[in-house]
């Protein structure tokens, strides 16, 4: 599929939060912001790299979907994500904070492509719309932790508008047919 990068942020407003208190808060109730009948089962040492976290996701058309994470770095402000062979997308998830005019932004930045031809398909019938609601919601139930009725902003550039044809086998690996 097309690479995507896109960048949902909210900005914690009236709240008296660092970007290091928003990050160890996110860390460790990272899947009670997530929406719905979505699961993250976090780690029993936590989000530390190296680490393999599963998710039970709620796939657009009300399809289970069973998938995991793995974190490929952590600390104090930020920590990311790696997706496996056989998820939805293949990329990266970055979770951040950081001070923007004196208010603490939490921020979710991906840099994904549909890992293969029929999830291309699911994202443009409406896959794409599921995933940045999903980023919504969870980022304004993270400003809801924090006393801020936040509202979330994102953008959305496609890096690379060519779909990989040589990569088509990887529906072989789709975690929604198997």
């Amino acid at each position: 599929g097309r690479m995507w990068q896109k960048t949902y942020w909210v900005r914690m407003s009236g709240a008296e939060v660092s970007p290091t208190e928003t990050i160890k808060v996110w860390k460790e109730h990272f899947g009670d912001f997530w929406p719905g009948k979505n699961r993250f089962y976090a780690p029993l040492t936590g989000i530390a790299p190296g680490e393999v976290a599963l998710l039970n996701l709620a796939a657009p058309g009300g399809m289970p979907l069973s998938t995991g994470v793995m974190v490929i770095y952590a600390d104090d402000e930020s920590f990311t994500f790696m997706t496996p062979e056989g998820h939805m997308f293949s990329g990266w998830i970055t979770f951040s904070a950081h001070q923007a005019d004196g208010t603490t932004v939490a921020q979710t930045q991906l840099l994904i492509r549909a890992n293969d031809p029929l999830y291309e398909i699911g994202f443009r019938l409406g896959g794409s719309k599921a995933e940045d609601k999903f980023w919504h919601q969870t980022l304004e139930a993270l400003a809801d932790h924090f006393g801020v009725k936040g509202q979330v902003q994102m953008t959305a550039t496609c890096v690379d508008p060519r779909l990989q044809w040589s990569q088509a086998r990887n529906v072989w690996h789709n975690a929604a047919i198997r």
